[in-house]
């Protein structure tokens, strides 16, 4: 399994320090620095059966920039979302864990990480 986090985020510090504690086998991706590509976050979306949208961090100061709170959320903007992730990487949500079995979760929560260890 793979874990997407930024080292600042206390989320992603607990979601790490859980994994540990379990003895999972796992990568970590500090994505502000290995940034996924479109086509890598396309498959991720794929992974966690969401939307770009889903995933974005609106409240980031990037957000306000582009003005994403006033984007369509519909399958005609999907693109544009996916390339704002790809070019504002700190927008996408996080952590994020891509579990041995194909799918993938926001793990936000010890619930949530704990569902990723069990796939």
């Amino acid at each position: 399994m793979e874990i997407w986090i930024n080292p600042a985020c206390s989320k992603c510090r607990g979601a790490i320090s859980l994994l540990d504690a379990e003895g999972a086998d796992y990568t970590v991706r500090r994505y502000l620095e290995d940034v996924p590509a479109p086509d890598e976050i396309r498959a991720v979306l794929g992974r966690l059966g969401l939307e770009p949208w889903d995933i974005t961090r609106t409240q980031e100061p990037a957000a306000g920039e582009l003005g994403l709170k006033d984007w369509p959320r519909d399958a005609g903007a999907r693109e544009r979302w996916i390339t704002a992730l790809a070019e504002h990487p700190r927008l996408i949500q996080r952590p994020i864990i891509t579990a041995d079995d194909g799918t993938a979760v926001v793990a936000r929560t010890d619930e949530a990480v704990r569902d990723a260890l069990s796939r």
